[in-house]
């Protein structure tokens, strides 16, 4: 996709055990990155030398996640069969991440058309339910909201899709865990996405506002203009195309600054121009978009 309170507090003790999240053995976040699953796998490899038992197989299934992140699944499987024996004397956060990756590995925007048989999705199905149960009963909030928004590559229909985020934003409300928080956005953008697919542009255009609030308060730039432009697309969607161009027009600055044209702010743009009558600048953004595809 181009490319989402708790309980009232009864008593002082109570509050402060809702608030505490479960420890979080090894912190991935300065290993991983996303754009380069190469350079990831080796901070993983290297981390290992160091790492507690436990530590160690988190990081294997890290790993096996880079391999499913450059297509090779059947290799991202072999790792995760390795961890087998071990998972049950291993940690939660360890059985998880198992079977997350092991989900993964059947269903992911790394897998091709084709590859999304009844038969691999039954098998994501399987490992993913299997995560968000673990991390239910562990409390591990962030990677059951992690386990809710992989169903929207399981169950492709928006309908589907709406379902899923709408229970992922339920548990992000409702959860005092960061990592659970930091999910908002994301989760936000879907629940849009898949309102924009069912026709339902109002509220999709609440979501996609709401996340991009989320996202100006953030560092993340490229995310921000992703947000941006859903809100674009929407306002365009519901007829309010002097609004959609004008933000259009700031996101093709913004991504030029940046050094990162957009084919889809391009596509954008010429429906918008074709809509006004103007057939040449129509013409002008058709071409630019066509020159980055190539």
């Amino acid at each position: 996709m181009k490319k989402f309170g708790f309980l009232a507090r009864a008593a002082t003790l109570a509050a402060c055990l809702l608030a505490r999240s479960p420890a979080i053995a090894i912190d991935l976040a300065p290993l991983w990155d996303y754009g380069k699953p190469e350079a990831s796998e080796q901070r993983f490899q290297a981390a290992l030398a160091t790492a507690s038992a436990d530590d160690a197989l988190i990081l294997q299934t890290q790993i096996a996640r880079t391999f499913g992140m450059r297509g090779q699944f059947a290799h991202a499987r072999q790792i995760l069969r390795g961890i087998e024996p071990r998972l049950p004397t291993a940690s939660a956060e360890v059985r998880v991440r198992h079977a997350l990756e092991t989900g993964r590995t059947w269903a992911s925007a790394t897998h091709p058309p084709e590859s999304q048989t009844p038969a691999s999705r039954q098998q994501a199905r399987a490992a993913f339910m299997r995560a968000l149960q673990l991390a239910k009963v562990a409390r591990l909030d962030g990677l059951a909201v992690d386990a809710l928004h992989m169903m929207a590559f399981v169950d492709t229909e928006p309908a589907e899709q709406l379902k899923w985020a709408e229970e992922a934003l339920d548990l992000v409300e409702s959860s005092t865990q960061a990592d659970a928080k930091a999910w908002e956005a994301s989760i936000r953008n879907n629940a849009g996405h898949a309102l924009h697919q069912l026709g339902r542009y109002t509220a999709a255009l609440r979501q996609f506002e709401k996340a991009l609030a989320l996202r100006e308060r953030g560092a993340d730039g490229a995310a921000t203009r992703s947000a941006q432009w859903a809100v674009a697309w929407t306002l365009r969607a519901l007829g309010r195309s002097n609004e959609a161009l004008e933000m259009q027009r700031d996101l093709e600055r913004d991504n030029a600054a940046a050094g990162t044209p957009d084919p889809d702010v391009f596509e954008e743009l010429e429906y918008l121009y074709l809509a006004r009558g103007d057939g040449e600048r129509a013409a002008h953004y058709a071409g630019l978009r066509k020159a980055l595809a190539r």
